[in-house]
Formats: structure tokens, C-alpha cells, sequence
């Protein structure tokens, strides 16, 4: 059980504080830095990069999360409430990752493959939006795994 929790733990910390990273500080910082055709190529190296981590953390969470449950508790029927919220917005958050991987993402590689900023442009734009709804929802579950079991 230590083992998963722990694992569990780490894969939120990277996927969570890494969007924290990227939207509070890198994002700003890039803004007051660079001009956009620099900025749009730093955001996709960048994603490329954390996106690697992000797929183990959306394999690592479900496996963890689900070996628990089924493990030790023995099923959802004896966990609280705030397992089945973190379970939801879990779910909510990878679906939410797998449409900007596969959308966005992957347009922000063609536009700037085709020299094609202005597209660019927007397709960064979605990412930062989804990324901004996935930060708040990856807080919630933050909150919800540490004070739930106390409300």
C-alpha cells in the first residue's frame, strides 16, 4: 500500500505541478520574453517534453488509484465520497488530456511544421484553456484527496 499511495502521489505532483509551472510561471515569462514565432516553438518543445510525462502519469494514477480500491478496500462500495470525486474529476481530467493531445497539440506540430503562426496561434490558445480547466480541476483532487476523509 505504500508503494502505490507513494506512486499515486508522485504521478499527481508531476502532472498537477507541472500545468502549475507551465500557466503560472513559464507562460508569463515567455509572454514578457519572447516574440511569437520563438514563444510558439518553446510551448511545443516544451509540451513535447512534458507530454511524455503526463502519459505515465494518466497510466500511473488509474492503475494505482484502482489497485487500491479493488486491492485493499475491497471495491467502490467501501471507499468514501472523496474517492469517487477524485475518481470523476480523474477521469474528467484524462479525457480533457487526451482531446488536447490529440487535437490541439498535434495541430500546433502542423501549423509550425507549415509556417502557419496565426494557426499556431490559436491552436496554443485551446491548449492553454484546456490546461487552465485541467490545473483546477488537478487542485480540486489535490484538496479532495487530502482533507476529504475529514469532512
Amino acid at each position: 500500500m505504500p508503494i502505490l499511495i507513494g506512486l499515486h502521489v508522485l504521478a499527481a505532483i508531476v502532472w498537477v505541478g507541472g500545468m502549475f509551472f507551465a500557466y503560472a510561471a513559464l507562460r508569463p515569462a515567455a509572454a514578457e520574453l519572447l516574440q511569437p514565432p520563438l514563444r510558439l516553438t518553446l510551448w511545443r518543445r516544451t509540451f513535447r517534453r512534458f507530454f511524455a510525462w503526463v502519459w505515465l502519469a494518466v497510466v500511473v494514477l488509474p492503475v494505482t488509484g484502482y489497485w487500491m480500491i479493488f486491492g485493499h478496500y475491497g471495491g467502490m462500495a467501501n471507499v468514501g465520497w472523496h474517492i469517487h470525486v477524485m475518481q470523476t474529476l480523474g477521469i474528467a481530467m484524462i479525457l480533457l488530456y487526451l482531446h488536447v493531445f490529440f487535437a490541439p497539440f498535434k495541430r500546433l506540430g502542423r501549423a509550425l511544421d507549415a509556417g502557419d503562426n496565426t494557426a499556431a496561434g490559436r491552436a496554443l490558445n485551446q491548449i492553454r484553456t484546456v490546461v487552465l480547466i485541467n490545473l483546477v480541476l488537478g487542485l480540486t483532487v489535490a484538496v479532495v484527496a487530502a482533507a476529504g476523509r475529514y469532512l
